[in-house]
């Protein structure tokens, strides 16, 4: 197994960041077929993979805005107003994300992307582990 971390200035608003390319660089790197494990070692940001561009990053967003209110609501209470948010959000995008590679290419479909959500602006820096798992070889490893 080979792993990299990224380190990503997410900085001091909410957003989603793509990562596509460093996964894709990552993967390239180490050859061959496997799985490529991208997890975040946060309790605040998600993993998606998803649709970039053409206004799905807003959609997101917004929904998530809808469905986690930046208000008063949250029994955990620390950094800017609605921060408690932030915690839940992981239970609805996940902070990981595993992904076939083939031929040393993520096999994301045609309008795919990776990206990092993150609702957290108390934290402008976050890590991004990328672990790319393969069966050897022969693979014979798996």
């Amino acid at each position: 197994m080979r792993t990299k971390e990224l380190d990503l200035r997410t900085g001091d608003r909410e957003g989603v960041f793509d990562i596509t390319e460093e996964c894709r660089a990552f993967t390239a790197e180490a050859g061959g077929d496997g799985l490529l494990n991208v997890f975040v070692p946060h309790a605040t940001a998600g993993v998606a993979v998803m649709e970039l561009g053409a206004g799905s990053d807003d959609d997101l967003l917004a929904a998530l805005a809808d469905l986690l209110p930046a208000d008063d609501r949250w029994r955990h209470r620390h950094g800017s107003p609605g921060h408690g948010r932030s915690h839940v959000m992981p239970a609805m995008i996940a902070p990981y994300a595993t992904l076939p590679v083939l031929d040393g290419r993520p096999a994301l479909g045609t309008w795919q992307s990776v990206a990092v959500v993150d609702l957290n602006v108390d934290n402008p820096r976050r890590t991004v582990r990328l672990s790319f798992l393969t069966g050897g070889a022969d693979g014979a490893g798996w």
